[in-house]
């Protein structure tokens, strides 16, 4: 288990605030909450967040006293520099955000098989 910066990953005090609540209301062989990348195609990698019961060797982890946040070591590239955020304006909607996410090099669709950068081409 290695420690997680807060230059690799910033979470505001409004989402350690939710992060807290929510994990009071799970069950108590869940270690921590698993923040994550998957690729998205021509759009980039798409982030989220689980409830998690196993930390790895390898993952990166920041205790926070009464919750873990994890991140797996081959997602860490994909989030390094990036805020997590909770906003909530009292109209029903309230959401985790991330901002700051790194850009891929390169840019383009290179995930969509086309080399000039344009899907469908």
């Amino acid at each position: 288990m290695n420690a997680l910066a807060t230059t690799d990953l910033e979470l505001s005090e409004t989402a350690l605030a939710k992060f807290a609540e929510l994990f009071g209301e799970v069950e108590e062989d869940i270690e921590g909450i698993r923040i994550y990348a998957q690729p998205g195609g021509c759009s980039g990698m798409s982030f989220g967040m689980t409830f998690t019961d196993k930390i790895e060797a390898e993952d990166l982890v920041r205790d926070q006293g009464s919750f873990k946040v994890v991140v797996a070591a081959d997602t860490i590239d994909h989030l390094r520099g990036a805020q997590i955020d909770f906003l909530d304006n009292n109209d029903g909607k309230a959401t985790f955000v991330f901002n700051n996410i790194p850009q891929p090099q390169g840019g383009g669709c290179g995930t969509c098989g086309s080399a000039g950068g344009g899907c469908g081409s």
